[in-house]
Order: C-alpha cells, then sequence, then structure tokens
C-alpha cells in the first residue's frame, strides 16, 4: 500500500523510452569508459542516490575505472512503474540497474529479466553482515538470489499512548488477541469511536494483505506458502482464525468501516483521525515515523516520540512479534552490457555511508549491521530501535502469484467490512477466488 502515505510515488524528469534503450551506451566490459542507467521511481529515492552517485563515480576513478552513472528520474505510482518495467524487459530497454520493492522480484526473476547475483554475493564479504532472515527472504524458489536489499521494516501496532493513559487503558503489551480486542472495546466504549485501523478491503489495495492480513495471520502458526510444493495454501485454520478476528473487529465497530470502504481510506485514519487521537490504534510500518507523522511527514504529530509508541502483533503461537520485511532492492537486467559494474553499484549503494543516506531519506531500517554508527542514520533513534527485532521478527518472502492472493483477500475482508459475509464466508470466498486467480494447480489446503 505504500501509495497511502507521502511516500506516495514520485520522481522527476521523465525520459522518453530511447533514453532507456541502451543498457549500456559504451564499450564492453571495463576495458573503457563505462556508462550505466539507473531509475529511481520515488523522489525522495532519487534525491537520495543523486546525492551519493558522484562519490560512486569518484571511487571507481580511484580505481582506475571510468564509471558514469545515469540517474532516470521518474514519477509514478507503483502499479504503473511495475507496467513501464515490464514493457522495458520485455522490448530489452531496461536500465542497467533498477530499485523497487521486493514483491515484484519474484515474477522479474521468474521470466528470466534479472541478473542472477549469487555469484557475485558468494565472494562478496559484506553480505555474511546482511541479517540472516533479511538474506533468506532473498532467495527465490530456484535458490538464487537476484536483487539486492537495501532496507528493511518493521511493522507493528502503533499506538497513541498518550490519549490511552488519559483514558485510563492500559499501555502494556497485550500477549493475546482477546487481550488487545478487550483494550479496543474500553477505547470505543470510552470515546462512542472506532478504536482502531488495520487495513482491509479493496480500496487499500496490497496492503490489505501486505499491511494487514498478513501481519495478523503470522502469529497463527499455519502456512500460508507451501516452500516444498511451491503452492499457496489457502484453507487453513490460521486463515479462519484471521478472519474470524477482522470479523470480531467489525462487528464490535472497532474498525473505522466506512472510512475503509472510502477511495482513499488511508486519508481519514492515518492522516486525520490517528494524528488528532481520536483513532489511537494503527498497524503501521517503520516508515511512518517519518512519512506519515514525523516533522516532514504527512501529518506531523508535534512531540511524537513522545506520544506514540509501539506493541508488537499478538500471537495464539508463542510471543507477541514484529513483522519484518524487505523494502526496496537494486537489481541488474539480465541484458545489461556491463554486469560487473552494475553489480558493483549496487554493493556500493548498499553499504556504508550511501545505505546510512538512504535509510534516514526514506525512514527505513538498516538491513545489515554496522550501519547505526553513521551519520546521518546514527541519529535516528526510532529506526534503530525497530532495527534490534529483526533478529526476533516474522516473516514471509515475497512469492510468485502473491499479487493474485493479495487481491482474494482484499476482497474477502471487504465482504467482512461491509457485512456481507462473516469469517467462515470470507474464508470461502477467499479459498475460491484463490484458486481461480492462480489455477487450481497453484493452490493447497492444509490442517495445520
Amino acid at each position: 500500500m505504500r501509495a497511502s502515505r507521502s511516500i506516495s510515488l514520485l520522481l522527476t524528469g521523465l525520459l522518453g523510452a530511447a533514453s532507456l534503450a541502451a543498457c549500456s551506451s559504451s564499450s564492453e566490459g571495463s576495458k573503457g569508459p563505462v556508462t550505466l542507467t539507473m531509475v529511481e521511481y520515488q523522489k525522495i529515492r532519487s534525491d537520495a542516490v543523486a546525492k551519493v552517485l558522484p562519490d560512486f563515480e569518484a571511487a571507481m576513478k580511484r580505481k582506475g575505472k571510468q564509471v558514469t552513472v545515469k540517474l532516470i528520474r521518474e514519477e509514478l505510482p507503483d502499479d504503473q512503474f511495475k507496467t513501464k518495467i515490464t514493457q522495458q524487459y520485455n522490448a530489452g530497454e531496461a536500465p542497467d540497474v533498477t530499485d523497487y520493492g521486493a514483491p515484484f522480484v519474484p515474477g522479474f526473476a521468474g521470466a528470466g529479466y534479472l541478473l542472477d547475483l549469487t555469484p557475485y554475493l558468494e565472494k562478496w564479504a559484506d553480505w555474511d553482515s546482511f541479517y540472516p532472515d533479511i538474506r533468506d527472504q532473498m532467495v527465490q524458489p530456484d535458490g538464487k538470489v537476484y536483487a539486492l536489499p537495501h532496507e528493511a521494516n518493521t511493522q507493528t501496532l502503533f499506538f497513541r499512548k498518550d490519549v490511552l493513559t488519559k483514558l485510563g487503558v492500559s499501555t502494556a503489551q497485550p500477549t493475546t488477541w482477546s487481550d488487545l480486542i478487550g483494550r479496543l472495546r474500553q477505547i470505543s466504549d470510552k470515546t462512542g469511536q472506532p478504536s482502531v485501523v488495520l487495513p482491509a478491503g479493496t480500496a487499500w489495495g496490497g496492503g490489505a494483505f501486505g499491511e494487514g492480513f498478513l501481519n495478523v495471520m503470522l502469529g497463527t502458526g499455519s502456512p500460508l506458502y507451501n516452500t516444498k510444493t511451491k503452492k499457496w495454501v489457502v484453507e487453513s485454520p490460521g486463515l479462519t482464525e484471521t478472519f474470524q478476528i477482522y470479523e470480531e473487529l467489525a462487528k464490535d465497530k472497532l474498525l473505522p468501516t466506512q472510512a475503509l470502504l472510502n477511495p482513499e481510506p488511508w486519508q481519514p485514519t492515518k492522516y486525520v483521525a490517528f494524528p488528532a487521537g481520536k483513532l489511537p490504534v494503527a498497524a503501521q510500518g517503520t516508515w511512518g515515523w517519518r512519512y506519515d507523522w514525523g516533522p516532514q511527514g504527512a501529518t506531523p504529530i508535534p512531540g511524537l516520540l513522545q506520544k506514540v509508541s509501539t506493541w508488537g502483533y499478538p500471537s495464539s503461537q508463542g510471543e507477541p512479534y514484529a513483522v519484518s520485511g524487505v523494502g526496496f532492492s537494486y537489481e541488474v537486467t539480465a541484458k545489461t552490457k556491463h554486469p560487473d559494474e552494475a553489480v558493483e553499484l549496487a554493493k556500493w549503494l548498499s553499504a556504508g555511508k550511501p545505505m546510512a543516506e538512504q535509510l534516514t531519506a526514506v525512514g527505513a531500517v538498516a538491513p545489515r549491521s554496522g550501519i547505526d554508527g553513521i551519520a546521518p542514520y546514527s541519529g535516528e533513534g526510532p529506526l534503530i530501535d525497530a532495527g534490534k527485532t529483526l533478529a526476533t521478527a516474522r516473516s514471509f518472502p515475497a512469492r510468485p502469484g502473491q499479487d493474485q492472493i493479495a487481491q482474494a483477500i482484499a476482497e474477502a475482508t471487504e465482504g467482512i467490512l461491509t457485512g456481507k459475509m462473516d469469517a467462515a464466508a470470507a474464508a470461502q470466498a477467499f479459498a475460491d477466488n484463490a484458486k481461480e486467480l492462480l489455477g487450481p494447480d497453484q493452490v493447497e489446503t492444509s490442517d495445520t
């Protein structure tokens, strides 16, 4: 759902297809000057990368290599960028290096569009400094790595501790969903309003799955994807349990149902009600500290660090947890004329000062050790604290077919929001829809 925030997609200076057609305009290999093309489609990211690229070119020059990077800056929503880059991959006209979210990678890797980075990373000492769970999330079903992550995020439940304290509601970590829902009822009873925003419904797009439903389901102990059979699990006790939680939240009017059915549901919830203290609990990721509620965010909350804190997601299987995910990652097109230089650029941007600059700009968490003490990231206390949860966080690597699963989840949760479905009907609708969208040979059921 990144479209839901001021992360809203971005960049300046649209270049024509002709400028993208040459993955590189210079001679093969590293015998002569090399020009690499790189695309960023969000303004905040392109600004951060543009700031450090001259240092990369200087570093290459010190190594006796003349490498120039032509940065292509665009301003496109996720879906439009995905369509455009797919067309460029198909035509063999993609830039040497791209930068996009982890969910895009499985499809592009499976289609043969991306360079296998595995042999490069195996020889790169820094790869061992990336946290194990982050490295694991990058491994595709064929056992290879096609993208280099340069940011991570954690998702938790943000809450207005100032509001809960004033209402006399406990701010301690809830250990079960019954505990959390009991507190949400206390809040709503005292305010007469909904108390939590959890992404759901079709208007929230992919966020209904990736920033809502998935986060809750990871605490049930049921699988969602079978790595052995490479099939999606569309019926399980965990899926039923998760739909039941959504039903209870909606039935008790703890969710802002009408707002979630609006065309841009994040606006009245995360950008209005939460900053005003009227919707005091929100499913959110680390980007919220900067993009949504920070001093330069969409709707700044004065005294943010004093007013807002986080809870892990309650679990029916183990301790409360944060959800970790890979943010954006660098990919090298399989058809690049300069794979060594392109990979070198991706590696350089994913280390030291360049990574620290980008993480601070986008409000992301370092996916590796050795960055916490590097300015300006060293001054980002909430991000550093969030990074400390990566070792125990739960995660779900992006898999082929995830877009279809997300669509089916969004439609099923909308059925609950509108009151047309109870949990059992929503679970069945999800299974049927997923089977139709993916094909019956791509799904299975589980009794765990």
